[in-house]
């Protein structure tokens, strides 16, 4: 599966690296509430949650839907600033309507749904609302308060990140500072020496620059065609989101790409190809596909129907293959069955599976 950046041509203007404080306080979030994803970072959340007031680890997880299996786009910002401040006061500046649909994506769990407008439409707010419902108690909730006081909720959002950087992303970011200027430095003289594809073959093995010189191909769940001549792409580099390659490509939102620093010395890329090839058990594409959707969440048949155009039947017999190879568990939740990874279990086959099916 391939997203296809069209940014009209290789000029390097229209690449942009640089360091976001919010997106990164976000990929902090984001191991906060899925460890599993980050086992570098275990230590690291585990002294956070110890530490945490209770009101402020509560407020994280009501509203952790924004960045547990995917990010809010307003929470990556494609114009950084240099400060946490300064970027919330752009997260301020969009309309309700803007932000309220890029809560929904993400508390929902997909990025192919289209609320239209769900503040003035009654019919999308009861489908917000249902789709809310079957992700969970906790969801429904938030998605609730959400459609009857945005305002409330935004400020509330806003409070719990200002909350987090004063509990613990104050002190991280101080930390990682160098490490992201000093990436920076890397991309941006690769980018004005060797070019575009330099820069992108710097980012991951998963982004590379077309033949035509038009277009930037990224390996993701999504098989998608966006385009971005006028804007152009923002990269930013993130520490705490390794191994995660985040793409923001909804309509109305400039693309952005957040990807990992490297490390000192960084393991040779592996593709999902050569992962297939090694695994058997898990050589059926489809199943491959589900894998990296459930990745990122618990999501019932229903969904990972919806999300890969399969009837349920289908992806039922392909979820059997997979719990019986001890890759899935399965929970009731009222009419509601859900199917969740064994992170565990992936692991134990090996880190080049794991970081190629969470990428």
């Amino acid at each position: 599966m391939t997203l296809r950046i069209d940014i009209g041509g290789p000029p390097s203007g229209r690449l942009r690296f640089t360091a976001s404080p919010l997106a990164e306080l976000t990929a902090m979030l984001h191991v906060l509430a899925e460890p599993g994803h980050h086992p570098r970072f275990a230590a690291w959340a585990g002294d956070v949650w110890a530490g945490l007031r209770p009101e402020l680890a509560e407020r994280l997880r009501e509203a952790e839907f924004l960045w547990r299996s995917s990010r809010a786009d307003f929470l990556v910002p494609a114009r950084p600033r240099p400060t946490l401040a300064e970027e919330l006061d752009d997260v301020d500046r969009i309309g309700d309507e803007a932000y309220v649909r890029a809560a929904l994506v993400t508390t929902c769990g997909s990025n192919r749904l289209h609320f239209g407008s769900p503040l003035e439409d009654a019919t999308a707010r009861e489908r917000a609302l249902d789709l809310a419902q079957a992700r969970g108690a906790l969801q429904e909730a938030f998605v609730e308060r959400l459609l009857a006081d945005p305002a409330a909720v935004r400020a509330r959002v806003r409070h719990t990140l200002e909350q987090c950087a004063e509990a613990f992303f104050d002190a991280a970011w101080a930390d990682i500072s160098v490490r992201l200027a000093t990436d920076l430095r890397l991309k941006n003289d690769l980018l004005k020496r060797q070019g575009v594809a330099a820069a992108l073959a710097s980012v991951s093995g998963a982004v590379t620059l077309a033949p035509d010189g038009d277009r930037i191909m990224v390996d993701k769940l999504q098989d998608k065609a966006i385009t971005a001549p006028d804007t152009g792409v923002t990269f930013l580099p993130t520490v705490f989101g390794h191994p995660h390659l985040v793409v923001i490509h909804a309509p109305g939102w400039q693309p952005v790409v957040q990807y990992p620093v490297a490390e000192a010395s960084p393991p040779a890329p592996v593709s999902m190809e050569t992962v297939t090839l090694r695994l058997e058990a898990l050589a059926h594409p489809v199943r491959l596909r589900l894998l990296r959707t459930l990745a990122r969440g618990p999501h019932t048949t229903g969904e990972l129907a919806h999300a890969w155009e399969l009837t349920p039947p289908e992806v039922s017999r392909h979820l059997a293959v997979l719990r019986r190879a001890g890759l899935l568990s399965a929970q009731r939740h009222g009419r509601y069955v859900r199917h969740r990874l064994d992170l565990p279990a992936l692991t134990a086959l090996g880190g080049d599976l794991l970081t190629a099916v969470l990428r």
